[in-house]
């Protein structure tokens, strides 16, 4: 498939638990809409536990954390990508299963889970100094290659109309003046 010549539906959800999530109709909605590639974001799955089923989508991966029950990702798609890698590429960051690249002819696919800074921001300066340059870089050298696609759950939002009661929210970690 020519992705950059025609049109493609992506989805991109967090399910904050796969399991729970398929549950309660995620299946239906996937098989109604048939994307062309699903990214998730925190599926919590241990590696015993990953479903059998894929959607009926010929391409799946799952990059989990190796603290069981905690973050991951995983793309499903509808044709194999040329080539797929997670974490970055200079081994940062690994263990908690935030990132997967594929490689398409037409592009590439970042399915990321961004570090929540956690409720007292005690993440925010790792967010900041570590993890935010990281994703850039990654994201700086493949655009030099071919377009990119940045799915995920980047845990900020940055205006009032991103979130449901933003007035409410206004101090909690993803809503706080420092990380907007």
């Amino acid at each position: 498939m020519n992705a950059i010549a025609s049109t493609i539906e992506l989805l991109s959800w967090n399910v904050n638990g796969l399991r729970a999530c398929r549950s309660k109709g995620f299946d239906d909605f996937v098989r109604e809409r048939r994307p062309y590639a699903i990214c998730l974001q925190e599926v919590k799955l241990n590696p015993e536990v990953i479903p059998a089923d894929d959607f009926g989508y010929p391409f799946r991966r799952y990059h989990l954390a190796d603290k069981k029950g905690y973050s991951g990702t995983a793309v499903f798609a509808e044709e194999e990508p040329l080539s797929v890698s997670v974490d970055f590429p200079d081994g940062s960051h690994v263990g908690e299963g935030r990132v997967i690249t594929c490689e398409f002819a037409g592009f590439y696919l970042v399915n990321v889970y961004v570090p929540n800074a956690k409720g007292d921001l005690s993440r925010l300066g790792y967010r900041y100094d570590s993890w935010d340059p990281d994703l850039r870089s990654h994201l700086c050298s493949l655009r030099t290659k071919k377009p990119v696609v940045l799915c995920g759950d980047l845990n900020v939002a940055h205006h009032e109309i991103d979130l449901a009661n933003p007035k409410s929210n206004r101090k909690n970690a993803g809503f706080t003046d420092e990380e907007r």
